[in-house]
């Protein structure tokens, strides 16, 4: 008889169970977060500039997201500059690449160093580049340097006239590059021989 009754309970317990009772809820899966490296160009080496955490302020607390600054480039004349902004580091940071190496600009270097003098302005920022001989290395700091050693500059001398927000400083900078023009493109824009203006500068330096 107990038995019976044991029975009897198991199924009334398992068709309440089936028409009233609660199904166990499943775990969450833990979301997937994509790694800081996709999307961007194996060949391409970057640099994180600066990391700005902002804070908005909203009912019940504040919400913390970060920007990112990151600078791209191969080495060898190619370089591009990136902002990103997500609610945690490292997705700034993928998000920051993504945009640099989208945006790279093709910077003019002439034996190792820049062309010419060229002086870049951006807001608060003034930056001042200048050609140097080889062996000089490259006399820069902070973001203006990280944007030269990518870009494939090897030997540069450099001042940071005015301004310390990396932002303008790297704006600044990359405005300086974009105005650099080789001895080819001079020579054709003035519808001269290059290496005649090759020997008046040798001349003018003599």
């Amino acid at each position: 008889m107990s038995e019976e009754n044991n029975n009897e309970n198991n199924e009334v317990e398992a068709k309440g169970d089936k028409k009233g009772g609660k199904r166990p809820q499943r775990a969450p899966r833990p979301e997937q977060k994509k790694p800081v490296t996709e999307g961007l160009n194996p060949d391409f080496e970057e640099r994180v500039v600066a990391v700005n955490r902002v804070a908005k302020v909203v009912k019940g607390g504040r919400r913390f997201s970060f920007a990112a600054l990151i600078v791209v480039g191969d080495k060898n004349g190619r370089v591009g500059y990136g902002l990103g902004k997500a609610k945690e580091v490292p997705d700034a940071i993928r998000k920051a690449g993504m945009k640099a190496s989208k945006r790279m600009i093709k910077v003019s270097i002439d034996n190792g160093t820049i062309p010419h003098e060229v002086l870049g302005l951006f807001g608060a920022g003034q930056v001042l580049l200048k050609p140097a001989g080889e062996g000089t290395g490259i006399k820069a700091a902070g973001a203006c340097r990280s944007i030269l050693e990518l870009a494939g500059v090897k030997n540069v001398l450099t001042k940071s006239v005015r301004g310390q927000n990396p932002h303008n400083i790297v704006k600044a900078t990359f405005k300086a590059l974009k105005s650099l023009r080789s001895l080819e493109e001079i020579a054709t824009a003035r519808g001269v021989n290059a290496k005649g203006l090759r020997l008046k500068a040798k001349a003018t330096k003599a």
